[in-house]
């Protein structure tokens, strides 16, 4: 808890002190009135001569006052009057009236109450000391520069050369991005070298890859390695509902960094800021806009910032605007891939540092089996790993710890508490074992790591798990055949032993559908149609918002051909997947029957069922 909150929860807590001392003070000097006790109730207790004695107090300045009677039972009455003379007038008239004996007391003026006098400044109090803390969490609101007085205020967070301790050490598995941004660190630590030949060091660096692959902690390693000042934000935070709010922080941002030059500027998430202009469907001179013009100007514009290299992330280049892309802006683009087997496992090592591993953990091995990784998936896979430990109160990490843990990041947590009726887990089981035998047959599909039928979080009856060994920089023909047969060994299967089919499959048909068409349309694999492009539902375009109403549609025999050659590749893979395995159905029928038993089975137990 920062010492601003802790403020201001001190001062909410006075606030209700003050309001509730006050309302019981309120309270206090109530509790005596009759509320419900008014001149006619006296009027009509005279009337019937219940009042043995009647005692007035009237207050200073005003004739109001209160009333304190007697009754023959002893009791006692206090009630308000707004006028003293008019209820002494009223006395006198029943007196006479009612012919009754009541002993009558007037008392001299009477002060106002220490609460009356009080009340009014206490109230004014109050009210002062609400409009000054609501000011004040108006001003605290956003953080970093975010309050009314100051909107405009970049909102960066500035980490010094002494409380950034990242280094290059710190990042594994991504050895020419490192290369790369060296160059950057040493013109950091060295200006003079490179100004000395004419030389200029990039501008803006951006890293370009998908989620998780470490391009923030590249940037951070940047500004350790070379020592001085970071500044982070992400490209959100430029963007506000009041205009001009956006470009008054690009400026702010950048006169912070000219006074901490030479330094890093890092704006994580840019496509949020930087997106192309006029892809508006409302308009293209927006707020958006606004900030990207002035963070143009600023990167390469009349004014000259000197040692200040801003730095980039984002997962969708496609989309920037391609003015800050050129040379002198945004000069350099690095492709931050995800990792090898090598650098998996020198990314294992660093996440492995204080965890205390058991003798069976092999951390190549893991490596090897996590293709397509990223640096961000391999740490959750390691703590998810731990956490399995912990809970079995075990000191060390076992191999069955990371198991677990690779099928719950990869699948779901598998809800074995779920009841499935016997029909249903039958179905499953058949459904999974024909899916696992064509991933088994099929050279470029497998091996298979874990064959299941027990629920998972997905809402999925079961799965089957393939364990990719390779990292495939791009796909084949035939690996796109066989994806679309293992997609359809499933229904298959059902159709094979089963007398009805499920609706379990339509999430493979769903894959199988959609591989075709893109062999069709997008890849030209299709000897029909030949090597040209058929799509029409750009994603990218709908995204952006360019072109959209424009897009060049196809002809009716063109889709319909489209559509003829979709269905044939389906119909042969289905005709070939169909054939395999009623080649195996001995191993279909095994399969299934190991499953029904103990409901997972892993690689091993799967491939001696072949022998």
């Amino acid at each position: 808890m920062n010492k601003n909150m802790r403020r201001s929860i001190i001062s909410y807590i006075v606030l209700f002190m003050i309001i509730f001392g006050i309302l019981a003070l309120i309270q206090n000097s109530n509790q005596d009135v009759d509320l419900s006790y008014t001149e006619s109730s006296f009027e009509e207790d005279m009337k019937d001569g219940k009042i043995r004695e009647v005692y007035v107090q009237q207050n200073a300045e005003v004739p109001t006052g209160t009333v304190e009677i007697t009754l023959k039972d002893r009791s006692t009455v206090k009630f308000y009057v707004t006028d003293v003379n008019h209820f002494q007038e009223l006395y006198n008239t029943l007196v006479d009236k009612e012919n009754v004996s009541v002993d009558f007391k007037m008392s001299d003026v009477v002060r106002p109450s220490l609460v009356e006098r009080v009340l009014p400044y206490l109230l004014g109090a109050v009210a002062i000391i609400i409009i000054v803390m609501m000011t004040a969490g108006m001003q605290g609101a956003g953080g970093g520069g975010g309050s009314m007085m100051n909107f405009g205020r970049s909102r960066a967070q500035m980490t010094s050369e002494d409380d950034n301790q990242m280094n290059f050490g710190d990042v594994a598995g991504l050895k020419e991005e490192k290369e790369d941004l060296e160059e950057v660190v040493d013109f950091l630590r060295n200006p003079s070298k490179y100004v000395d030949l004419g030389a200029r060091i990039p501008k803006g660096i951006l890293l370009v890859g998908p989620p998780g692959t470490g391009k923030t902690l590249l940037a951070k390693a940047v500004a350790g390695e070379a020592k001085v000042p970071f500044f982070s934000i992400s490209g959100s935070d430029f963007v506000e509902m009041f205009v001009g709010v956006g470009a008054s922080r690009v400026r702010d941002l950048f006169a912070e960094a000219k006074k901490n030059s030479p330094c890093i500027v890092f704006i994580d998430e840019i496509d949020a800021v930087a997106r192309r202009r006029g892809s508006g469907l409302g308009g293209g001179h927006d707020e958006r806009e606004q900030t990207l013009n002035q963070m143009l100007v600023e990167m390469d514009g009349f004014n000259v910032n000197e040692g200040i290299i801003v730095m980039a992330a984002t997962n969708r280049v496609d989309i920037l605007d391609p003015a800050i892309l050129r040379p002198g802006r945004f000069d350099r683009k690095i492709a931050v891939t995800r990792p090898d087997v090598q650098g998996r496992e020198d990314i294992l090592k660093v996440h492995t540092r204080n965890k205390k591993l058991a003798d069976d953990v092999d951390l190549h091995e893991i490596a090897r089996t996590t293709a397509g990784f990223a640096g961000a998936d391999l740490e959750n896979l390691m703590n998810e790993s731990a956490i399995n430990a912990a809970k079995e109160s075990r000191q060390f990490i076992l191999k069955s710890d990371i198991d677990k843990a690779f099928i719950k990041v990869g699948i779901g947590t598998e809800r074995k508490s779920r009841l499935v009726p016997e029909k249903e887990r039958k179905i499953t089981a058949y459904h999974e074992s024909g899916h696992a035998i064509l991933f088994h047959v099929l050279e470029g599909v497998g091996p298979v790591y874990a064959v299941s039928i027990i629920p998972t979080g997905e809402g999925a009856a079961g799965y089957t798990m393939p364990l990719p060994e390779n990292d495939n920089v791009f796909n084949t023909k035939g690996k796109i055949l066989q994806d679309i047969k293992v997609s359809l060994g499933g229904r298959i299967a059902e159709e094979m032993i089963m007398d009805d089919i499920t609706t379990g499959a339509s999430q493979d048909i769903k894959q199988a559908t959609a591989a075709a068409r893109a062999m069709v349309v997008k890849y030209g694999m299709s000897e029909e149609l030949g090597l040209i492009n058929y799509e029409t539902d750009n994603e990218e375009e709908t995204f952006v918002g360019r072109d959209i109403g424009h897009q060049r549609m196809l002809g009716e025999a063109t889709a319909a051909a489209i559509d003829r050659e979709v269905k044939r590749i389906i119909d042969e893979c289905y005709a070939d997947a169909r054939r395999i395995l009623e080649e195996h159905i001995d191993v279909l029928h095994k399969c299934a029957e190991r499953l029904l038993e103990k409901e997972r089975i892993d690689r091993e137990e799967f491939e001696s069922l072949f022998a």
